[in-house]
């Protein structure tokens, strides 16, 4: 019997009370999992050829009295610190898992990054169907690019554009209760086909 990558428990952590509690419950279940797919991926983001790629497992160490409610591993070219670069992430929220592309607040080429999407708009709608983007990376909700549409689509460039605080994130969304049914051979399927579509968006951000 092939055994599954990821449980209802991995999810159900993100229900723990107290920061305490849940930190453990994420160094125990969930960032051996994060660790091991840095290694699984990283080598196949630094095959591109865009530079050498380095897996980040989130800490969040600057917490002091919230819990996560979520966690991740981020995929950047550097070795330390990823958040100013366009990078990529393999994550959990209770209620789904998520495999992103993400350019968020920090990053110092918001402007040059949306002028580029929208002169090649078809890159991102070209994407399959499930394909979701967000304008925020602190929050698990959502919208698919086929709801959003071309028009939706620049109003939310045109934030990131224009906002400081703005975000933009695209990739794929999984239910909870899908990402645990999965073996782990067809997570790490999913997810390598996932990278592998949001590769060429990678390209555009970068120039």
């Amino acid at each position: 019997m092939s055994k599954n990558f990821w449980t209802q428990e991995d999810f159900s952590v993100f229900e723990t009370e107290g920061l305490d509690a849940r930190m453990t419950a994420l160094q125990d279940l969930i960032q051996p999992k994060f660790t091991k797919l840095g290694e699984l991926f990283t080598p196949l983001l630094s095959a591109h050829g865009k530079g050498e790629f380095f897996p980040h497992v989130a800490k969040h160490a600057r917490r002091t009295v919230n819990p996560p409610s979520d966690s991740w591993v981020a995929f950047a070219p550097a070795k330390r610190g990823y958040k100013a670069l366009p990078h990529f992430q393999i994550g959990l929220w209770r209620s789904h898992l998520f495999i992103i592309l993400a350019v968020i607040y920090e990053n110092p080429d918001k402007k040059g990054i949306s002028e580029r999407l929208q002169n090649d708009l078809s890159i991102l709608t070209s994407l399959p169907n499930d394909y979701i983007v967000s304008g925020d990376h602190m929050k698990p909700e959502a919208q698919k690019i086929n709801d959003l549409g071309t028009e939706g689509l620049v109003t939310l460039l045109e934030r990131l554009h224009d906002v400081k605080k703005a975000e933009f994130l695209v990739g794929r969304h999984l239910d909870c209760n899908s990402a645990a049914a999965m073996t782990e051979k067809e997570f790490l399927t999913y997810t390598e086909k996932t990278f592998e579509m949001l590769l060429p968006v990678y390209d555009r951000i970068v120039g």
